[in-house]
This record gives C-alpha cells, sequence and structure tokens, in this order.
C-alpha cells in the first residue's frame, strides 16, 4: 500500500473538525498573530476550537478583540501569566481529548492538523507528539525537531539553524518543543499542566521530563510541519531569556533526574553551568546568570518537595530515563538530532 493511498483512506473528516483544542498564548504578539490565524484558517482539517489569550502585553502591543477573526475565541489577561500560566489557563477551558500548543509566531502548513491527526492513529499509544519546526524565512533551515535532554542536564532544541537536509523520519524523542505541541488533554491534567513557576522557558522540557517518568513517550512528527520566528517576543540573547533559561534549567534537573542518576550527573551539571557562566561573560551577561543561579537555589527546598512528589509517583526506572538521554557532548555543541525508531501501526 503506497503513502497516498494510506492518507486518503485515513484521512480525517475535515469538515466535522478534530478532537482537538489549539491554545495560543500571545503576549507582544500583534506583528505574528494575523499570519499565525490566517494560517489555522487554511488547515485541511480544521481542530473543533482556537483559544486565544491575549497575556498582559504592554498597552499598544496587544491584540485587540476587533482584530480576531469570528471563530476565534479570544480571552484577555490583564496580566503576563507567562507561557506556563497562559497555556495552563486556556487548557482549563477544552474539553476536547487533545490540546495543540501554538506559539502566536509559529505557522502552520496546510496539512499540519490533518498530520497531527493521522499521527494520533499511526501511534495510539504515545500521548505526546512534537511538530517539524522549520525557519520562518530562512530557506533550507531547520528551527528545530524535538527537544533533546543531554547528559549534563542541557535541554536544546535538536537541529536549530541547520540544513533541511538532516530532517530525520518519524521517531522517538525526549520531549517536544511547545511552539506546536500537541498532547492529551487526560495527560496534561494528570501532570496538573505546566509548573507555573517557571513562568517561561524550559517549562516543556519540565512537562515532558514529567510525563516520560510516568511512562510516557513522545513522537516527533517529519510531515506535521510548522514555520517558526522563534524568540519573537523576548529575543534569543535578551536578559529575560537568559534569566529565564538559567534559573529554569537548574530547577527542570533538581526537580526530574531520578535516584542514583541525579548523584552522578549533578557534579557534571555544576561543571558545565560554571563553564557557561563563564561564557555568558562575552555577552555581558555574567551579572543576569548569577541572579538566576542565586534565585534558583533560593527555591530549592521548594523544588526537592516538588522533587520527592515526582520521584514518589514514578513508573519507569532511572536506567529507562539515562537511556532517553543523550550521552554525545557532541551532540549538544552541533544541535543534531536525536530521533530514535518508534513502532508505528500499518495501515
Amino acid at each position: 500500500m503506497t503513502t497516498q493511498e494510506v492518507s486518503a483512506r485515513s484521512r480525517p473528516d475535515a469538515a466535522s473538525g478534530f478532537d482537538v483544542t489549539v491554545l495560543i498564548v500571545g503576549y507582544r504578539s500583534r506583528d505574528t498573530i494575523g499570519r499565525c490565524l490566517d494560517a489555522l484558517a487554511r488547515q485541511t482539517c480544521r481542530p473543533a476550537r482556537i483559544l486565544l489569550l491575549e497575556n498582559g502585553s504592554p498597552e499598544g502591543e496587544r491584540i485587540l478583540p476587533d482584530e480576531v477573526p469570528a471563530g476565534i475565541e479570544f480571552i484577555a489577561s490583564e496580566v503576563n501569566l507567562g507561557f506556563a500560566g497562559g497555556n495552563n489557563r486556556l487548557a482549563a477551558m477544552a474539553s476536547t481529548t487533545w490540546l495543540v500548543l501554538l506559539n502566536p509566531d509559529a505557522f502552520a502548513r496546510d496539512d499540519w492538523v490533518e498530520n497531527l491527526v493521522l499521527a494520533t492513529r499511526k501511534y495510539p499509544e504515545a500521548a505526546m507528539f512534537g511538530s517539524t519546526q522549520y525557519a520562518s524565512g530562512q530557506d533550507g533551515l531547520l528551527d528545530g525537531v524535538g527537544d533533546v535532554y543531554s547528559a549534563a542536564g542541557l535541554a536544546y532544541r535538536a537541529g536549530y539553524g541547520r540544513p533541511v537536509s538532516l530532517l530525520p523520519p518519524d521517531g522517538e524523542v525526549f520531549g517536544a518543543c511547545g511552539a506546536a505541541l500537541l498532547i492529551r488533554r487526560e495527560l496534561f491534567e494528570s501532570l496538573a499542566g505546566f509548573d507555573e513557576r517557571f513562568f517561561c522557558y524550559n517549562e516543556d522540557v519540565d512537562l515532558a521530563y514529567r510525563a516520560r517518568l510516568a511512562g510516557h513517550v513522545t513522537i516527533q512528527l517529519r510531515d506535521a510541519a510548522v514555520d517558526h520566528l522563534g524568540y519573537a517576543s523576548s529575543g534569543r540573547r535578551s536578559e529575560f531569556a537568559t534569566y529565564y533559561g538559567v534559573r529554569n534549567r537548574l530547577w527542570v534537573f533538581m526537580k526530574n533526574t531520578p535516584g542514583w542518576l541525579f548523584w552522578l550527573l549533578a557534579p557534571v551539571h555544576a561543571v558545565v553551568t560554571l563553564l557557561l557562566w563563564l561564557s555568558s561573560a562575552r555577552f555581558g551577561q555574567a551579572g543576569v546568570f548569577f541572579r538566576a543561579l542565586r534565585d534558583a537555589l533560593a527555591a530549592r527546598a521548594d523544588m526537592f518537595r516538588s522533587r520527592r512528589e515526582i520521584q514518589a509517583a514514578r513508573t519507569v526506572s532511572a536506567w529507562t530515563i539515562a537511556r532517553a538521554m543523550s550521552w554525545n557532548p557532541l551532540n549538544l555543541v552541533t544541535r543534531a538530532p536525536d530521533v530514535r525508531p518508534y513502532p508505528r501501526v500499518e495501515e
């Protein structure tokens, strides 16, 4: 049976809509939200609902209700809830089987939702899926093909800035980037959603890590694709991005790394963190890096309370988590994809 025959036979009914709610949290997103919503309007398989949150943007940069097309459910917050809190608020409004998280600077290709639907049938045991992210406006470059968690306790978006020729087939990854993520609502709720203490950055890594500790896998999808600008609201090397990235990276490691693996990798993580701190001086960010580490450690008692709860509930061994990590330090430097074979249901 050819791929075309499989697709035609199992193609979702576009007229009825798929049992999914798309969640979009917008902060300073007026420049990109129109293109994002236009792309959703062109989907070959439409989602059941689209929820858009204006997340406390400054005056003059807010998405306004009369700028939102009909059919989009618009919610406004006067304060910035963060990516974590904003998505949790929208998820609480949803009743569909599946949730899709979509950044306002991610522009879905026309068959994106359709390919997400097909994936849930090809991989019925999976409850989380990642999308291929192409670099918007940069032909021939990837923006991401899943999140990799290295044994050094650092997560990276695989394939970022790398040529499209490296695009792997479908397979298992450590986690999915929150810019274009599909997750079963039941799983999201069982994990209590995102940890709102993170506010933004690495909250998707934390969610995927906790899902993996609970025995779930994430499948990265080659054909479910978006074009992503990335860092549209914060800037890649802004103090904001550095602070939350550094603080939350340490929290992910503290909360989630299980058993003996924590004690084995803690010295490695400490040394790598020190090297990154020294390196941050090149960009004039040694001070904000220090503040992030200070604040991360100041919350260690709270994080270790969460750790005890997470580890008590985990259903997989430390060995299972170790095998899911990337142990090649070169991959961390090159952002090489780490997509591993995973069985699919033959149609």
